[in-house]
């Protein structure tokens, strides 16, 4: 992976208190004096990745991360029997943000975030877009309808009907109509063995069609247990509820990026979120630059999706911003 820089060690970790009874565990790499950016991770249950940090120049950058409620090693943990769901949404997410950046004496921060992460960064962003200095996106997704129905009801499907069927197994047959519904009552379902046998299908499912080309490395991460209940709980809970969004909302408000430069990163080929939505996106946000990447999928590491995103961070490395209130 030359695209990546070298592997990045973790300078500084600790525990934030962000209210509701919720901790994010978070973790800071890089030049302290370096201009600060903050990775989001997808998911919304992925947690945080070390190969993450090596997007970034070390010696340019201050590389915060964070694991989201309910994910990684924030607490409580979405497996955690009696955890409290009502305080997990985006905008809890939103406000966490706030809450580390002012922890941090940030004035401003970069956002660079994939996936699920995009969305964080666009609801971060159209809330606070003072605060933030450039964004990075890739494969954008911002919980549509028809997004959803793409992936989860039977439009990826046509791309992958052997994984589809899979996919649909655990659900009675009279449940197919609406996949999400069904399947948020299996994750949460109080025998264990219905949840795992849930989780594992939901999550390979995503694992299946992430690639451009068939992975087992990715097969093998989605199908554990471990990272599958995690990953299908929480995506559960926020997409049975559009991720707490109007319909079209992240869309429909990107003009209050107008003055942020960023760049969206898209694979010509990505079956999990299709370019309709990223270049609806760069249409929408007048200072975005749409790089589309030709022999890629939804995957990081797809080809060219990795230097597509060196390239990004580093214009931006060198470009004034407003970091340490003074």
């Amino acid at each position: 992976m030359d695209d990546l820089y070298p592997p990045i060690h973790v300078r500084a970790e600790g525990m934030l208190d962000v209210g509701d009874g919720h901790w994010i565990y978070c973790q800071e790499a890089g030049n302290p004096d370096g201009k600060p950016v903050v990775v989001l991770h997808g998911g919304p249950g992925s947690g945080i990745s070390p190969m993450a940090r090596r997007h970034f120049d070390p010696e340019a950058y201050r590389i915060i991360l964070f694991d989201q409620r309910g994910a990684g090693r924030s607490t409580p943990h979405i497996g955690t029997p009696d955890v409290d769901l009502p305080a997990n949404t985006l905008w809890h997410l939103v406000s966490d943000m706030e809450k580390l950046r002012e922890r941090l004496n940030l004035e401003q921060w970069q956002l660079f975030g994939g996936s699920w992460g995009a969305t964080l960064a666009l609801a971060y962003a159209e809330t606070h877009p003072s605060r933030v200095s450039e964004i990075i996106l890739r494969g954008v997704f911002t919980v549509r309808r028809g997004e959803l129905d793409w992936i989860y009801n039977g439009g990826a499907a046509n791309l992958f009907p052997h994984e589809w069927e899979a996919f649909l197994a655990p659900i009675p047959e009279d449940r197919r109509d609406d996949p999400l519904s069904a399947y948020r009552e299996l994750v949460y379902h109080p025998d264990r063995a219905i949840r795992e046998r849930a989780a594992i299908a939901w999550s390979t499912w995503e694992g299946a069609i992430v690639c451009l080309r068939p992975d087992p490395a990715f097969h093998n991460q989605y199908a554990s247990p471990e990272f599958a209940v995690t990953f299908a709980r929480l995506a559960l809970h926020y997409f049975c509820h559009g991720a707490w969004l109007e319909e079209g909302q992240l869309i429909r408000e990107a003009g209050k990026l107008a003055g942020i430069p960023g760049v969206i990163v898209q694979g010509r080929y990505d079956a999990v979120c299709p370019p309709t939505t990223a270049y609806e996106l760069h249409r929408a946000w007048p200072d975005s630059k749409l790089e589309l990447v030709e022999a890629a999928g939804h995957a990081v590491t797809d080809p060219g999706m990795l230097a597509a995103l060196r390239d990004a961070t580093d214009s931006f490395r060198r470009m004034p911003y407003r970091g340490i209130i003074t």
